[in-house]
């Protein structure tokens, strides 16, 4: 039985299927899926359309609603494309009903305006857009393998268990404390984040937008919101001191980059006296590490770390010759990670062209 959580934009995800008995089932036959058949989402995305394969033929589904398209009239696959355009975003934002829980029913599907092209143009045009959705799985999956590989990567290697040829011998225990000198961020209010051309971090963005390591900026802010923030430098670590729960306070990012750049508040600040700060930002992010941070968070509907709390956290410390090997590995690993991400992002915008010149006839399939 499908419900709401499995219907993914074309397609059905049964990963989390729920099963109900024969007996049970029986009663409600007349209300079995068929091949082809559209399960649209009412409430939490609503609007959002899978189309039924033939594997999942007479499956159940009680909390969608449900479109049995006439063969002789239009195409499953064209008119699944077509509620899950932009077209049909905008219809359905248009008409749904309720207050905090927007919601769309039958009826309101039922008036959704479709421009009809011919039966053939339909099957070209749905299965071009579907070799497309093919290509963005495909890119998804091949993503989410790498990152679990670099994850992998990251536990081996920055913990010791795996040495890179050419190395040997202990890591030295040490205390945070021990490896510079703590600082704090301040200033630099939301409304200040793009004031300028001075490049800037937010704790909200050490969360949001940088993994490990500052590779590019997404705040620019003044010379006078530069005034009052703190300046950081090359080789610097930044914590967010703040967050919604200790699982994910602390996270950290190394600053590698040689430029005049802020930190704002709510940003713990590491200079480092030595060491390779990218192989800090990969270190301190590791699962032992968390684990550490999260111990040592305080409040509960808004959680904070200190940089007393930070500077008692051990880790483990190679020479600085391993540091930077390890560093080159995982580096590369997100360079290749980042290319994926770039090419997911390029298709998925040129799926939305394509749907948005043949879903409407502005262009014509040979």
């Amino acid at each position: 039985m499908f419900r709401n959580q499995n219907i993914k934009s074309g397609y059905l995800e049964d990963s989390d299927l729920l099963f109900i008995t024969p007996e049970y089932e029986a009663a409600f036959r007349n209300k079995r899926l068929r091949t082809g058949d559209l399960v649209t989402m009412r409430t939490g995305y609503p609007g959002v359309t899978a189309i039924v394969p033939a594997q999942y033929d007479q499956s159940q589904s009680f909390t969608t609603l449900i479109t049995r398209p006439k063969k002789d009239a239009i195409d499953s696959l064209f008119l699944c494309h077509y509620i899950n355009s932009e077209f049909g975003k905008k219809f359905f934002e248009q008409s749904q009903i309720g207050g905090a829980q927007k919601n769309v029913n039958a009826s309101t599907l039922r008036g959704m305006p479709i421009p009809v092209p011919p039966r053939q143009e339909q099957l070209a045009i749905g299965l071009a857009i579907s070799d497309l959705d093919a290509l963005i799985a495909g890119l998804e999956k091949l993503i989410a393998k790498k990152r679990d590989l670099k994850q992998a990567a990251m536990q081996q290697l920055l913990t010791g268990q795996t040495r890179l040829p050419g190395f040997s011998g202990e890591w030295e225990l040490r205390q945070l404390v021990q490896l510079g000198t703590f600082l704090k961020g301040s200033g630099v209010k939301r409304d200040e984040a793009m004031s300028g051309e001075l490049p800037c971090v937010r704790y909200g963005e050490i969360y949001t937008v940088h993994s490990d390591v500052v590779r590019t900026f997404h705040s620019r802010i003044s010379p006078q919101v530069a005034a009052k923030a703190t300046r950081i430098q090359k080789g610097d670590l930044l914590f967010a001191g703040s967050g919604e729960t200790k699982a994910e306070i602390g996270k950290c990012v190394a600053m590698a980059l040689p430029m005049e750049a802020y930190a704002g508040g709510d940003i713990v600040i590491l200079r480092l006296r030595s060491g390779n700060p990218s192989f800090f930002g990969y270190l301190l992010n590791t699962p032992a590490v968390v684990r550490q941070k999260s111990n040592l968070g305080q409040g509960d509907a808004v959680v904070h770390i200190s940089a007393l709390a930070l500077s008692s956290i051990e880790v483990g410390v190679p020479s600085i010759e391993e540091q930077t090997a390890i560093t080159t590995v995982l580096s590369d690993m997100d360079l290749a990670l980042s290319a994926l991400k770039d090419r997911l992002a390029k298709t998925r915008e040129l799926k939305q062209g394509m749907m948005q010149v043949l879903l409407t006839g502005r262009t014509r399939l040979v």
